[in-house]
Formats: structure tokens, sequence, C-alpha cells
């Protein structure tokens, strides 16, 4: 028997990892992480105005960043048990996604055109993606602490999928200071930077889990 035969032999044989296990590792990861993201949010961007909680905007990002943050945080308890398929989690990640692509595209086309440029690319598109980026650090660390925990077999998803965790939690942070208010804004720029994390993630993971 081949030594890659032997260790995918150990690995499917080896059961999936306890959900209290998983729970006791990534809850306290990302509420730490997440808590510390909001104090930088808070400290150095400040809070969007009061006038602005009673319009739309600050809770479709805080509905789409949540429902991802919830979705990922399945997936990264799929893909730390070997033999365990993330399929579904996969889907209900992509499923989140299109359906914010969907609200973003409809509101997008039903605005008048001198209004849809503003929409799209507001005042800060350029700046959305990378500042959910660096908030991200504090929840990826903690999100590669409790995959460390668990038993990822395939390691470029197992960080993509922390990556994903860390951007959806980082941009709920983000949105407590973030004044755009256009569903086309969030529908891009959100889940680019929230990618731009999976795609960090994927790149650490091989070199990060591998211990």
């Amino acid at each position: 028997m081949k030594t890659d035969e032997l260790i995918t032999l150990l690995a499917n044989q080896a059961g999936p990892a306890p959900k209290a296990l998983v729970v006791k590792r990534l809850l306290p990861a990302g509420m730490a992480g997440g808590l510390l993201a909001a104090a930088l949010v808070v400290s150095v961007l400040g809070l969007i105005p009061d006038t602005m909680l009673t319009e739309p905007g600050p809770w479709i990002k805080f509905a789409y960043a949540g429902a991802l943050a919830l979705a990922t945080a399945w997936l990264v308890s799929r893909v730390g048990k070997p033999g365990a398929s993330g399929r579904q989690a996969v889907g209900a990640v992509l499923g989140i996604v299109l359906v914010m692509l969907l609200v973003g595209f409809v509101s997008y086309i039903s605005m008048d055109e001198s209004e849809r440029a503003a929409a799209l690319m507001g005042h800060s598109w350029l700046l959305c993606p990378w500042t959910i980026l660096v908030l991200s650090i504090p929840v990826m660390a903690g999100s590669f602490w409790a995959m460390r925990g668990l038993a990822p077999t395939n390691l470029p998803l197992a960080g993509a999928a922390c990556g994903l965790f860390a951007g959806a939690v980082a941009a709920m942070a983000y949105a407590l200071a973030c004044t755009e208010p256009a569903a086309p804004f969030i529908a891009i720029w959100y889940t680019l930077g929230i990618a731009l994390c999976g795609g960090v993630g994927a790149v650490l993971g091989p070199r990060l889990l591998n211990w």
C-alpha cells in the first residue's frame, strides 16, 4: 500500500470531529476576532449616523454578512471533519451570494440611469474590499486556530473556509461604520471583500494547517 493510500484510509476511518469540539473552538474564535474588528472600526472609523438606522441599507449589510457568517461557519465545521462532505455548505454560501447579487441587480435596474453609477460605486468602492480584508485578520487568525484543532484533509479548501468566515464577520464589523446605503454597492464590493478573504485563506491554508 502506498503512503498516500494509507493516509487516505486512516483519514476516512478517523470519523468526524465531535460537533461540540467545532463549536467550542470556532465560536470563541469568531466572537473574539469579531469584537476586536468591531473595536477597530469604532475607534478608527466611527459609527454610522443614527439616522441611517431607519434606512434599509445597514440592515441589508448586517443580514447579508450575518447569513454568510453562519453559512461559512457551517462550511468550516464540514471541511474540518475527515470524510465529511461540504457540498451542502458550499451550496448555502453560493445561494446567499446569488440572492444578494439578485437583490443588487433588481435594485440597480429599477433606478434612474442618473443614479446608477453612484449606487454601484458609491464614494468608497476602492476602500471597501481592502478594509474588510484588513479587519478580517484577527478573525482569520482565530479561525485558523480553530481549524488546527480539527482534522481537515483538503487544506486549501479548509483555508478558504476560514477566510470566508473571517471575511463575513469582518463585513459585519465594517457595516458599523460604512455609510454606503445602496444594495448594488453591497452586492458587489462587500462580496468582493469577503471573496478576497477567502482567497487569502486558500493560499495560507496549506502553509498554516500542514503541521
